[in-house]
């Protein structure tokens, strides 16, 4: 898979623009970066496409900016020109993908129906954009089209939101969704950046869903191991289940038998997508201890540490 690809895989969601002004575009930009969410597909459905993608791309040049709505090779050229670094088409336009193929463009071409992806893999495409998502019936559509196709991944778009873009996140073939709940026309317009800002973040809380799974307790020796299970257990009539290593009081609790990690102990954090998880919390700064990752048998990530320690307290996530 191309790197661009891989990259809006890792963000989850690619807010998808519709820019009247340009000069609107640098604002956009910062407000999605502060909402830790660097990537936008500006469409071609103004004139000021063009220049959009210019300005943001100038004035913020990590962002992955792409374009979107794209009908023609000339329209390619202008956004490539521009500084997009993606192209996204509503449907299968042989000549606009052909020519992003032949000039190594990342392109994810709009498909609805086994036809439209046989297409696309005739040109060599992995990924495309599943378009329009919940017109076309959702993510039960989405699950039975795919279904003879294991080779490609999708970016669901039309009629994502926040209600129901973690069922198409929780979907193995998609490779991440298209929404604009967070980047709506008026805000826009009225300059409400701030505004987008929040929804964006919002957006990323509802995409990870960090949640506490349960506390791990270090014990210095087993008196201490016994008496703290003991107590936990019996306090809030949960139930007490011995492992090897450690044993849990319900589901809330784990009490290591000796010193686990942590100076205290850990904290366990269930997130929605591991790998999504740690792409954002590098972006942000947070170190990740890469030598603690699990996978499944599968390939994905399903328990990683954090590097630094939080009051005495490892973090680790898991996925849910």
């Amino acid at each position: 898979m191309n790197d661009i690809l891989k990259q809006i895989g890792e963000y989850g969601i690619v807010p998808v623009v519709k820019i009247d002004d340009a000069k609107n575009a640098v604002p956009l930009g910062k407000a999605l970066i502060e909402g830790g969410l660097p990537v936008a597909e500006i469409t071609f459905r103004t004139a000021a496409a063009e220049e959009a993608i210019r300005n943001v791309t100038q004035e913020y040049p990590d962002i992955l900016a792409g374009a979107g709505t794209v009908l023609s090779v000339e329209q390619v050229k202008k956004a490539v020109n521009a500084g997009a670094k993606f192209i996204v088409s509503p449907g299968l336009n042989p000549e606009v993908v052909r020519y992003c193929v032949e000039n190594n463009i990342p392109v994810t071409p709009g498909c609805s129906n086994p036809t439209d992806i046989e297409m696309a893999l005739g040109f060599g495409l992995d990924v495309v954009k599943f378009f329009p998502a919940e017109s076309f019936g959702g993510i039960s559509t989405l699950k039975a089209i795919s279904a003879p196709y294991s080779m490609v991944k999708f970016i669901p778009t039309g009629g994502i939101n926040a209600k129901n873009i973690n069922d198409y996140l929780a979907f193995d073939k998609v490779l991440a969704c298209g929404g604009s709940w967070m980047v709506k026309d008026e805000l826009i317009k009225n300059g409400k950046f701030d505004e987008i800002t929040h929804l964006t973040r919002e957006a990323i809380d509802t995409m990870l869903g960090f949640d506490i799974d349960h506390i791990g307790i270090n014990s210095p020796d087993e008196n201490t191991y016994n008496e703290t299970s003991e107590k936990l257990a019996k306090t809030f009539s949960f139930t007490r289940k011995d492992g090897e290593v450690s044993n849990f009081i319900g589901t809330a609790f784990e009490v290591m038998k000796g010193e686990g990690r942590g100076k205290n102990g850990h904290i366990a954090i269930k997130t929605n997508s591991l790998s999504r998880a740690i792409s954002y919390l590098t972006r942000n700064g947070v170190e990740i201890d890469m030598d603690t990752l699990r996978s499944s048998p599968s390939g994905q990530p399903v328990f990683v540490y954090l590097k630094d320690e939080y009051a005495g307290f490892a973090i680790h996530l898991v996925q849910k």
